[in-house]
């Protein structure tokens, strides 16, 4: 599929409005995930990146659910920074699970996809591996939104300049 990163923005766009415009999804703005990059900048850029790659490499999937898993793939509402607001210490290994929870709770519609996106993303720390290509889109994108985040200062700004969801 050869989308252009207009066509690809737009149906971004038009997939996460729904997610974002949950209550509670915009909670994850009030928590850093790495270095000075909230959450919710995190799973935007995600959610984002993994559209225009599958879009870029023409795989077919579900682009309605891996926007949507990607967006809730650390949904987890808290801090992990702070070792007394998180459930406990092990949060790169437990942070899936605690996402799922909530992504189950605020969107009782979630699909079993969607849970795999949410639940694998962190595999190999999580031991089972993504079972669809969306979830394992996701879990390498993710890998690589991080590794950016750690090393560059504010890597998303330039889009939120320009008025973007990521």
């Amino acid at each position: 599929m050869n989308s252009t990163p207009d066509k690809i923005r737009r149906r971004y766009e038009e997939l996460a409005a729904p997610t974002l415009a949950a209550p509670r999804v915009r909670l994850m703005a009030g928590y850093v995930q790495h270095g000075q990059t909230s959450t919710l900048e995190h799973v935007a850029a995600v959610a984002y990146l993994s559209l225009a790659l599958v879009r870029r490499l023409g795989l077919r999937c579900d682009e309605s659910a891996l926007v949507r898993g990607a967006l809730l793939h650390d949904y987890y509402l808290y801090d992990w920074h702070d070792h007394d607001a998180a459930p406990d210490a092990w949060h790169g290994f437990t942070h899936p699970r605690h996402a799922l929870r909530n992504a189950e709770r605020d969107f009782p519609d979630l699909t079993d996809l969607e849970r795999d996106i949410i639940s694998h993303h962190m595999f190999p720390l999580v031991p089972s591996p993504p079972r669809h290509v969306e979830a394992l889109v996701v879990s390498l994108v993710d890998k690589a939104c991080s590794t950016v985040e750690v090393f560059a200062r504010q890597p998303w700004a330039r889009r939120r300049e320009g008025g973007a969801a990521c």
